[in-house]
């Protein structure tokens, strides 16, 4: 069992996520938790549960919030004694990594310790994304919000702010800008954030936004405070004032050392460890057994790069409850021999940012450390089972001094598999050891041949759609335009990838309504649906990768079926629609549909979801006068 305080109180198990309910006893664990294995004082625990309306007995209603704290311990399998009664207090007794206050903390202090700015800033990603909402917003006690929220926040302030720091010093100005947008609204006071916001702005080109910016701040602050911008600000404005050059940014790396780009985005907007890059000692990646076949290495091992980049997990991740507690059940149910878990689903439907979530939120079953490799490169083709292997091979010797990784509890991620032949040879041996697969394709024999499990994904419900926007845009937003918000969901397909570049736009463009992204996003999808900036982040890009992939008769199947009437095709339509018989027909449609790109409804009938239909009539040249992407219903 772990403990989340990085939102709202929860207790996690192996297939459930407890939110505890506001009482006495909630806020008597929150006041523990804050102090993980320290002694709080009695006095404390009074203040913070009754504050300045403690009753008589409080010293005998505290025992008895105790014994029901107790009580619900139990009921979800933690021991009683977690929480011990010691002279003057109690004690919560907190086990490694079942504490998401800890392990934040621990990954602030390590990247600390680093000098490359890739790895810290991976570690600091990695660190944010534990934040899953206000912290304490179900505990009810003004005591605590006043004395301990404060802290809390300006601890994820500072992490914040330095994460963005480092994306400017490495000339990432559209990723920072994304992130200061919504930081920067969210806490105005905070005069730092705001200075990033606008040094991103000009360096990017948009000198008018960044003036218009400065002088937003300047109003805030003499209206607000009654006070004028620090001498920093007031030294940038005069700059861009002057049209002068900001010179480059302040290094994020050491002197002498150059920044490297260990990263690459999957087709869902997910940074993931690029080939060649190494992960932290701490983390050693599992060999299961070397491979064997017809199997080309490359002509050399990668060489290790001087500092490492470690496994990151996706910030603000949303929805995906049920399969996120069926993943994580399946991959530490039976510790006896390695486990597998397969995800697959359409392009952009979230395949890699759930398997990267799932592996944090199991990574403490996994001593040996958890790393995320891609299969592919970026050009969408496949890498050799030998060129992986051999660099897990040197990250298994540098990172743990052995090639034996699947003797040691380890958790591989290999994400966009392309061809099963490709992992078999990479799958951990090891009892306690476990693998997880994203792919576009079912992977059925890779399944049935190694006893793993599978799950698809489908599109995000509209009630999940709407909490990644709201999370991503800031509730002050979404709370303007709940409706508007509603209707960009569903204009997005509630696909997670859409929903993201949707997001981007919206926060990079503060003046514009969300109403009017929708009704520019139903005049052109495509390219709305799209970032400027990061060719990456672009549905049409990610759709007609996926496209190439494909045998040229399946393509052309896609593309036609995508200009047909949108309604469940069955067998004889697509053979009519196809020009061909039913049998080839009907292996065209399972193919189609192990891809991602149809889903099969019952009675034989299959189904294109509208934003792929949206890039299929784009790409044929279709055009009608019905909207390219529907509306809420």
């Amino acid at each position: 069992m772990r403990f989340q305080v990085l939102g709202p109180l929860r207790i996690a198990g192996r297939s459930e996520v407890v939110v505890l309910p506001p009482s006495k006893p909630t806020i008597l664990l929150a006041s523990l938790l804050l102090r993980p294995d320290a002694v709080v004082t009695t006095d404390f625990l009074r203040q913070a549960i009754w504050g300045d309306d403690e009753p008589a007995s409080a010293r005998a209603a505290l025992h008895t919030c105790v014994l029901r704290l107790r009580r619900t311990f139990a009921k979800y399998g933690i021991a009683e004694a977690a929480i011990e009664s010691v002279p003057g207090g109690y004690r919560v007794v907190v086990e490694d990594g079942a504490l998401d206050l800890v392990r934040f903390r621990e990954l602030r202090d390590g990247a600390r310790a680093v000098r490359d700015p890739e790895a810290e800033l991976c570690l600091l990603r990695e660190a944010l994304s534990l934040w899953q909402g206000a912290p304490l917003s179900n505990v009810p006690s003004d005591f605590l919000r006043r004395g301990e929220l404060p802290g809390l926040v300006e601890e994820r302030l500072s992490v914040v702010e330095r994460a963005c720091d480092i994306e400017l010093a490495l000339g990432r100005y559209g990723q920072a800008l994304v992130e200061l947008w919504a930081a920067s609204r969210a806490h105005p006071g905070h005069e730092r954030f705001r200075e990033q916001l606008i040094e991103a702005l000009y360096r990017s080109g948009r000198k008018a936004d960044a003036l218009a910016e400065y002088r937003e701040v300047k109003r805030h602050l003499r209206e607000e405070l009654g006070v004028d911008p620090g001498p920093a600000l007031q030294r940038l404005e005069l700059r861009m004032l002057r049209g002068d050059s900001l010179g480059p940014p302040p290094s994020a790396a050491p002197a002498g050392e150059p920044a490297r780009t260990a990263r690459d985005v999957t087709d869902e907007g997910v940074a993931i460890a690029e080939p060649g890059a190494r992960p932290a000692a701490a983390i050693a990646p599992p060999v299961g057994k070397p491979p064997s076949g017809p199997v080309s290495a490359p002509p050399s091992a990668p060489v290790p790069g001087p500092v490492p980049v470690p496994f990151t997990a996706v910030s603000s991740f949303t929805g995906r409850a049920a399969e996120s507690a069926a993943v994580a059940a399946r991959l530490t149910a039976d510790r006896s021999g390695p486990a597998l878990v397969v995800i697959s689903g359409a392009p952009g439907i979230g395949k890699t940012a759930l398997a990267l979530h799932v592996a944090q939120l199991v990574g403490h079953h996994f001593p040996g450390g958890r790393f995320a490799v891609r299969m592919t490169r970026t050009d969408g083709t496949p890498r050799t089972s030998g060129e992986v292997a051999a660099e897990l091979q040197g990250m298994a010797a540098t990172g743990a001094g052995s090639a034996a990784g699947a003797d040691r509890g380890v958790l591989l991620l290999l994400d966009d598999v392309t061809d099963p032949a490709l992992v078999r040879p990479l799958l951990p041996a090891g009892a306690g050891s476990a693998a997880v697969l994203t792919s576009r394709l079912g992977l059925a024999g890779l399944v049935a041949a190694h006893g793993g499990w599978a799950t698809r994904l489908d599109a995000l419900a509209e009630d999940e759609s709407y909490r990644l926007l709201s999370a991503a845009l800031g509730e002050a937003r979404a709370g303007a335009e709940p409706e508007a918000v509603r209707e960009l969901a569903a204009a997005c397909g509630h696909f997670p990838l859409a929903l993201r570049i949707a997001a981007a736009r919206l926060l990079t463009r503060p003046r514009l309504a969300v109403a009017d992204c929708v009704a520019r996003l139903r005049e052109d999808p495509m390219r709305r649906l799209s970032l400027p900036d990061d060719p990456r982040m672009s549905v049409p890009l990610v759709l007609g990768e996926a496209l190439r992939r494909l045998d040229p008769r399946l393509a052309d199947a896609f593309l036609r079926i995508g200009a047909a009437p949108p309604a469940p095709l069955p067998v004889t339509g697509a053979a009519s629609l196809l020009g061909i018989p039913p049998v080839p027909a009907e292996e065209i449609l399972e193919q189609l549909a192990d891809a991602g790109l149809l889903e099969e409804e019952p009675a034989g009938r299959f189904r294109m979801h509208e934003l792929l239909r949206a890039f299929a009539r784009c790409a044929t040249g279709y055009q009608d006068d019905s909207p390219a992407l529907p509306s809420r219903r």
